[in-house]
C-alpha cells in the first residue's frame, strides 16, 4: 500500500514515537523508510561580519544535531531489522523542506510527530505538522507525543 514512508526527525521523543509507528507500517506493508531532518539555514537575521561567523557556528552545531537525530532514528530502525535511507535538507522553512523531500522522493505517506503545544507556545512556535497537513495532498499520520 505504501512504498515509501517519509519520517521527519528532530531528535525529540515525539519524533522517535513517529519512527516507531513508521517502522510498524513499513513491516506491515513492506515499505521503504526515508528519514529526513531539515536544518533552518537562517534562524536569525543579522548584518556584518559577526553575523557570518555566528551563522557558520550555528550551521556546524545544527548539522551535528541533525546527524545525531538521524543516527538515533537509524539505530532504532536497525534494531528492528529495518533498513532506512536518510537525508539532511537545508532550507529556511522546515515544512517546505519536508514537503519538497516528499515530492522529490516519491513518498506516498508522511509519518510525523506533533508535540501537542497549546496556547501561547503554539502561537509563538507554530506547528510544523499543522503546516504540512495544510500543504500536502499525501496522507499524513500524526503521532501525538504530548509536551516534547
Amino acid at each position: 500500500m505504501f512504498k515509501l514512508i517519509l519520517v521527519p526527525v528532530d531528535g525529540s521523543r515525539t519524533a522517535m514515537l513517529a519512527v516507531d509507528k513508521a517502522a510498524g507500517l513499513a513491516k506491515a506493508f513492506g515499505s521503504r523508510l526515508l528519514l529526513v531532518h531539515v536544518i533552518d539555514q537562517y534562524p536569525f537575521v543579522g548584518v556584518g561580519t559577526d553575523y557570518s561567523f555566528g551563522q557558520a557556528d550555528y550551521l556546524a552545531v545544527a548539522t551535528a544535531n541533525a546527524n545525531k537525530a538521524l543516527d538515533s532514528a537509524t539505530a532504532a530502525l536497525q534494531a528492528l531489522g529495518l533498513p532506512s535511507e536518510r537525508s539532511t535538507i537545508e532550507g529556511h522553512v522546515v515544512e517546505d523542506g519536508i514537503l519538497e523531500t516528499a515530492k522529490t522522493s516519491g513518498a506516498d505517506l508522511i509519518v510525523m510527530g506533533s508535540h501537542g503545544r497549546h496556547g501561547i507556545e503554539k502561537l509563538l512556535l507554530g506547528s510544523v505538522t499543522q503546516r504540512v497537513l495544510q500543504h500536502t495532498s499525501l496522507p499524513v499520520l500524526v503521532v501525538r507525543g504530548g509536551e516534547g
